[in-house]
């Protein structure tokens, strides 16, 4: 395969691996990866990751490369929270929720952290499009959520407070009812206490 037809089989793909382009051509062999690398014409994310050099990397394409770089994920937490305007934090690293182990690569387009769910967990979560590619990012609610159930000390009022919501734009894009659906799911009373609480507290922000 020359570098020219791989720019065209891969061209929709903001992130590619080896796997993907032997479906495009099953005697492709690793070493021209490397000698495209040299070349300077993609670039390696983590072994057997690549994108193309000239790639504008922005937000929803570091969602996307997270989404393909450890599968099964989406994007989540602090991630998804700033991405969706509830917080005001700019965030450097991607957070992601996995039904796989804790992990976490820092790379040279960013660093990607992702935190373990167990797989009836691994629910509430959404494909989004944009002009430039495709990624699956948490709805606003299971982003809130999983932060309450991953930090498990965020009880008082001051707690809460403390994680700077919008109180405006969550009332804006959170459904009540889902929210409280989906706290449910957990099966877990802390968390069900710390869902109302932490309700009660964002109808009184």
């Amino acid at each position: 395969m020359k570098y020219v037809d791989l720019r065209k089989s891969m061209d929709q793909f903001p992130v590619f691996s080896l796997k993907e382009i032997k479906k495009v051509d099953s005697r492709f062999h690793r070493r021209r990866l490397n000698e495209w690398q040299e070349k300077g014409y993609i670039k390696k994310i983590i072994r057997g990751h690549y994108f193309f050099s000239d790639l504008k990397i922005n937000e929803l394409i570091l969602f996307a490369i997270a989404n393909q770089i450890y599968k099964p994920s989406y994007v989540s937490l602090e991630s998804a929270l700033s991405h969706f305007s509830l917080i005001p934090e700019v965030i450097y690293s991607i957070t992601s929720i996995s039904s796989r182990k804790t992990y976490r690569f820092s790379t040279k387009v960013g660093e990607f952290i992702y935190r373990h769910l167990k797989p009836s967990l691994f629910f509430g979560y959404q494909i989004l499009k944009s002009e430039a590619t495709t990624f699956v990012i948490a709805t606003p609610e299971k982003a809130i959520l999983d932060y309450l159930y991953l930090h498990p000390g965020l009880k008082s009022s001051d707690d809460f407070e403390s994680l700077r919501i919008n109180a405006e734009l969550f009332w804006e894009k959170i459904d009540e009812a889902k929210f409280l659906d989906f706290a449910e799911r957990f099966s877990q009373k802390r968390l069900m206490k710390t869902t109302h609480s932490f309700l009660d507290f964002m109808h009184n922000a």
